[in-house]
């Protein structure tokens, strides 16, 4: 569905996209995972050709893409990070005049036009006007004027930056269903629980660059870090927290008086043996949590800083 090679945009000195790849098949959920600025608004805006870029290719559908290309474009849905509506017309209007662009026939388009209404959950909201939606309201509009059209190829970035968590859970499940619909979807965000929950693919951005791709399960075994221990425990001694951190296995492991956390060493767990520590030395201990771990520390390893940095 999507081939970029070596994709570089620049603005002036700033390399925004620096000799960027991507491939996605037809099918997938693939995100884009990054922290703001890494790239992955403007590596979109190239594949839509929105955007001039200093060097590279880009193709869809199996063809090279160009700002001319009309019938693929009708192909295409996106949704922005920044809500790009009309205030001046209805729920109603604004997804009809969207899907307008794409389907001249009234009679299909009221057909599409219910179904994206019912898919967004906007029925009692039909004849308001954008400025009387909740945020999270309006980023359903926004997502149901993007895809009324019922495009093969679906580009969707940030949709769910500060909303509500039930507008967050509905759209995430639109999400899924638009999948299961035959979609091939690109999905941008820095929640990393999204995509965990969303993504076939994952590639993780930094500075306009791919430095990792994969299932969440290849890209957690790239690397070194395995799951975190939590245990509440208090009064633990010097020797109790010299014996534990020697446990082999444990690459990391604090205590700030009132919680015990414990870094193992990837595919390898050490609960039993924190907590027999504990046990032996007759430490009382209240909850304890053992967690995989996440993209966050994926990408905190690779780059060194937080994805939502």
């Amino acid at each position: 569905m999507i081939q970029v090679s070596n994709l570089v945009k620049r603005y002036g000195d700033l390399i925004a996209l620096d000799h960027f790849n991507l491939e996605v098949k037809k099918g997938e959920i693939f995100g884009l995972l990054g922290p703001n600025g890494s790239g992955k608004t403007t590596a979109i805006n190239c594949m839509l050709s929105l955007l001039k870029y200093s060097k590279g290719s880009v193709s869809l559908f199996g063809e090279p893409m160009t700002p001319e290309h009309y019938r693929n474009k009708r192909r295409i849905g996106v949704v922005m990070q920044n809500v790009a509506v009309f205030n001046e017309l209805t729920v109603v209007e604004n997804i009809d005049y969207f899907c307008g662009l794409y389907v001249p026939d009234k009679k299909r388009r009221r057909a599409l036009l219910d179904e994206a209404i019912e898919f967004t959950g906007l029925g009692e909201f039909r004849k308001f006007l954008p400025k009387k939606l909740s945020g999270g309201l309006l980023r359903r509009l926004n997502i149901a004027c993007g895809i009324a059209h019922k495009p093969e190829l679906i580009f969707l970035d940030e949709p769910t930056v500060a909303v509500d968590p039930q507008s967050r859970n509905h759209i995430l499940e639109g999400i899924r269903e638009l999948n299961r619909g035959g979609a091939t979807i690109v999905y941008t965000s820095h929640y990393m629980e999204e995509v965990e929950q969303l993504c076939s693919r994952i590639m993780i951005m930094d500075k306009g660059k791919s430095v990792a791709i994969g299932t969440k399960e290849d890209l957690k075994a790239m690397i070194r870090a395995g799951e975190k221990l939590t245990v509440e425990v208090y009064g633990l001694s010097g020797a109790a927290l010299d014996e534990i951190k020697a446990i082999d296995g444990l690459v990391q492991t604090e205590y700030d008086g009132h919680t015990l956390t414990a870094r193992c060493a990837s595919e390898i767990h050490r609960l039993g043996a924190v907590l027999d520590v504990l046990t032996r030395r007759q430490i009382a201990f209240g909850s304890v949590f053992s967690e995989p771990p996440t993209l966050n520390d994926v990408f905190l390893e690779i780059t060194g800083k937080d994805l939502k940095d």
